[in-house]
């Protein structure tokens, strides 16, 4: 587990390797990951957009980025928490995925970012 506060918002990441949905021997690793968002301000926020960077074992790296998490562009009130489930596919056994989220805060409609703690992706295989 990954856990990081910036700007009053906490993240925290657990991995969990997907074996029944991978296929290693056509390079097809998938992980699937649960981050749980708080909001340790004093003023509400909205997350609305993500920015992520997945890096594979041979260092090639893909961006994705867009509106929200999973279709949503959840509106946190004080202490209060946003959890989802989502996954990546990766080609090598091992990898990681780190990024950002942009939040605003909705008393003054500015905006922020919030790093997403770099989080490894690995198979249970490489750990033997």
């Amino acid at each position: 587990m990954e856990v990081l506060t910036t700007n009053g918002i906490t993240i925290q990441v657990d991995t969990f390797y997907q074996k029944k949905h991978s296929h290693p021997t056509e390079n097809r690793f998938i992980h699937a990951y649960q981050i749980t968002i708080k909001n340790e301000n004093n003023v509400s926020v909205k997350l609305t957009d993500r920015h992520w960077y997945i890096v594979d074992g041979h260092a090639n790296i893909r961006e994705v980025s867009g509106q929200g998490v999973i279709g949503k562009q959840p509106e946190l009130a004080p202490s209060e928490e946003h959890k989802y489930v989502s996954w990546s596919p990766i080609a090598t056994d091992l990898g990681k995925m780190y990024g950002f989220y942009t939040f605003v805060n909705l008393e003054t409609n500015d905006t922020f970012l919030v790093p997403i703690p770099e989080f490894k992706l690995i198979c249970p295989a490489k750990l033997n």
